[in-house]
């Protein structure tokens, strides 16, 4: 997706066999947050700075999911997009996710995502 070019280099990392690489797309300052739902009321949250970005990913499963960006847009330095993850080509997940970049490097400052399996987009 053009409108948000960061965010699609983001998740083509995340969904190739070395995800780590998105550990030089964050700034020195940078937060997160991903609300991560397993359905049925089943969620966990993982946050906190690089640290944090360093948890998530050692728990991931490497090259399962792929990630569709579906709708998105830019604003200043904001990426906001709507997706859905599919593992083996079958629904998986809905998600959204904003971004707040730092432009002068083309890095991600702030980082908040949100998934479910229980809410399907047309």
């Amino acid at each position: 997706m053009s409108d948000t070019p960061f965010l699609n280099d983001w998740f083509e990392f995340m969904d190739s066999d070395r995800p780590e690489r998105v550990l030089d797309l964050i700034t020195p300052d940078f937060e997160m947050s991903i609300q991560f739902s397993r359905g049925s009321g089943n969620a966990s949250e993982f946050l906190g700075d690089r640290a944090g970005l360093v948890a998530y990913l050692e728990q991931r499963e490497v090259s399962v999911l792929v990630h569709h960006l579906t709708h998105g847009a830019r604003v200043d330095d904001v990426e906001i997009a709507l997706g859905r993850a599919t593992r083996d080509g079958r629904f998986e997940s809905t998600f959204n996710v904003s971004a707040e970049l730092d432009s002068s490097v083309n890095k991600v400052r702030r980082l908040l995502i949100a998934r479910t399996p229980e809410i399907e987009f047309s």
